[in-house]
């Protein structure tokens, strides 16, 4: 009979706020139109949260391996109350030596005169959400900033002391030719960050773009631009390691490395989740914090937990769970891996991996790898769909 192991523990911190609600995005986020941000309240209640999940029963004696602080917009809040944040999540639970602590920033001038605070504060590494440095794509994409703010912003960051920085960029936007797909990429590229989130914008249900589909390019355009991107980011000295992320040796995002190789984490702030391994019950734990910022805010005060779900992984789910994110590494995981993380033999999944091994989609359980091929990444709902 195999038992779970305890895996790595990151942190996810939650913060809702927006300037502007973007018409592609599907996240959590709330505009604040123009009002004073309940700062001091939320970071209470963030450390209300955490004081409460970081029970020996979730931590087991682990420290965190990372923290990462997304939204919303992050970066609309102090250094001062991001330096709160860490320092209780520090005294609560422990930092692992060479945490890394990322902090989603927006390039607009007002957030880079933050960049050196937020350094101070603790955070060792910046998440600058470019997406294009097109002012015309900025406008179609609902976003506040324009290229030259983009442009500065990692000069900005170097200045304020961070050497390991991530600028997320998307292609595939509304009427881009793959030029100009390809212009932003080069630009991005030629102000040298350690990673690149280079992504397809997709339409998602309840967003603005979903309920006005703007004109997108067609399939064979995408693919052009897929294929240009890739050479040019190989040509760079950016390793392809998951499916839309691209990093310099050795600065892979290990928040996200945890995520995809089925780590813990705990998830605090309006509408986080979080995933617990726990040993002594042999579960996997899945939660969700109540959603809406001002219910989130008033569970403070009336004393109230922050948990809106919980639930158990059911032995069935869990080898969908675990390949859904493990596969999107492109070079997998160690196939030990996954008993280690699901307690389920690895030959219970034997059948369906040879059927997808016969199409070339997925290399052979005698790897020691469990590991898609190239032709594999492109059809990876296929493959999942095989569990």
């Amino acid at each position: 009979m195999s038992s779970l192991r305890l895996p790595p523990l990151s942190l996810y911190v939650h913060i809702p706020w927006c300037v502007r609600k973007c018409p592609y995005c599907d996240f959590n986020s709330h505009t604040n139109n123009g009002d004073a941000l309940p700062e001091s309240d939320y970071v209470d209640a963030l450390l209300a949260d955490l004081a409460t999940d970081a029970s020996s029963e979730k931590l087991q004696g682990r420290q965190l391996l990372s923290i990462f602080f997304g939204g919303g917009t992050p970066s609309l809040f102090s250094a001062a109350a991001i330096a709160r944040i860490l320092d209780g999540a520090e005294q609560l639970i422990g930092f692992a030596p060479a945490i890394e602590i990322t902090l989603e920033a927006n390039p607009g001038t007002v957030e880079q005169q933050k960049f050196k605070g937020f350094r101070d504060a603790g955070v060792n590494r910046l998440s600058i959400g470019i997406q294009s440095f097109n002012d015309a794509h900025l406008e179609r994409l609902g976003r506040i900033h324009n290229g030259a703010e983009a442009l500065s912003a990692i000069g900005i960051a170097r200045q304020a002391g961070f050497d390991n920085i991530n600028l997320d960029l998307m292609h595939g936007l509304p009427e881009q030719t793959p030029e100009q797909a390809i212009a932003d990429l080069q630009q991005a590229i030629d102000l040298q960050p350690e990673h690149l989130s280079w992504y397809q914008l997709t339409i998602e249900p309840n967003t603005a773009f979903h309920s006005h589909p703007p004109l997108l390019p067609v399939e064979n355009t995408l693919e052009h631009i897929q294929s240009r991107g890739h050479k040019l980011l190989d040509s760079a000295g950016f390793s392809a390691y998951e499916i839309s992320a691209y990093a310099r040796p050795q600065r892979q995002s290990q928040h996200n490395c945890n995520y995809w190789q089925f780590g813990d984490y705990l998830g605090i702030g309006a509408g986080a989740h979080g995933k617990i391994t726990d040993i002594s019950g042999q579960k996997i734990l899945r939660t969700r914090k109540t959603r809406q910022p001002n219910d989130y805010l008033s569970r403070l005060s009336k004393g109230d937990d922050y948990l809106a779900e919980q639930f158990s992984l059911q032995a069935a789910e869990l080898p969908l769970e675990f390949l859904m994110n493990a596969l999107r590494l492109k070079e997998g995981v160690p196939a030990a891996l996954f008993t280690e993380r699901t307690a389920i033999p690895l030959k219970t999944i034997a059948t369906h991996w040879q059927s997808l091994e016969a199409k070339h989609l997925v290399e052979p359980l005698s790897t020691g790898w469990l590991r898609c091929t190239a032709l594999g990444h492109r059809f990876l709902d296929s493959i999942l769909a095989e569990f």
